[in-house]
């Protein structure tokens, strides 16, 4: 009995440290935050999204604060991922070809300092790789300049509650403001090649 225990016992952690996650934390704006969290959420390796704001001075805002103040905060999406199955790399590209990176004024329909889009990085390594990207995008798009911030991370703040999971829990709103918006139409329009 001793052994079969022992055999489990060994067959348990092994299990364990062969697949353990290596959890890391994202962040992008890319307009209504909806719809950044229903992109990531059905991507491979993510963990979680949490709607919030990122980006400004004030602390713990409000929607109301961040869509009609001038508080400096962008709708933003915090990605938990594990990176032993998806790549910052991998992120950042799914992020470029869910948004509009040469709107200056907002994204699709939402428009306003809150709405534009802005890479976060947290280190030298993301910086770099968000900075490479945008040299790839504007090379493919030659003559186009993307006008996507690029901004260090510095606190997030999380939406209130009815802001998560927003396209699952209130699905047909979500649908209607998301075909209304014409999102998926303009990003047919720019990433079909």
């Amino acid at each position: 009995m001793k052994k079969i225990f022992a055999v489990i016992l060994a067959i348990f952690f092994i299990s364990n440290i062969s697949y353990s996650k290596n959890i890391k934390e994202a962040y992008f704006a890319g307009g209504c935050f909806w719809c950044v969290e229903e992109f990531f959420e059905k991507t491979k390796g993510v963990e979680e999204v949490i709607s919030g704001y990122s980006g400004g001075e004030l602390e713990n805002p409000t929607y109301k604060q961040v869509t009609y103040e001038n508080t400096g905060h962008f709708e933003t999406a915090k990605i938990i991922y594990d990176a032993n199955i998806i790549k910052y790399k991998e992120l950042l590209d799914l992020y470029w070809k869910n948004i509009d990176p040469f709107d200056s004024l907002g994204q699709f329909c939402d428009k306003g300092l809150s709405y534009r889009s802005v890479a976060f990085y947290k280190n030298q390594k993301e910086k770099k790789e968000i900075e490479n990207s945008i040299k790839n995008i504007e090379k493919r798009f030659e003559g186009k300049k993307v006008v996507t911030f690029i901004r260090q991370f510095k606190k997030f703040y999380p939406a209130e509650d009815y802001h998560q999971n927003y396209y699952q829990e209130k699905f047909m709103n979500y649908l209607l403001y998301k075909k209304a918006c014409g999102r998926e139409e303009t990003l047919e329009k720019i990433w079909k090649n």
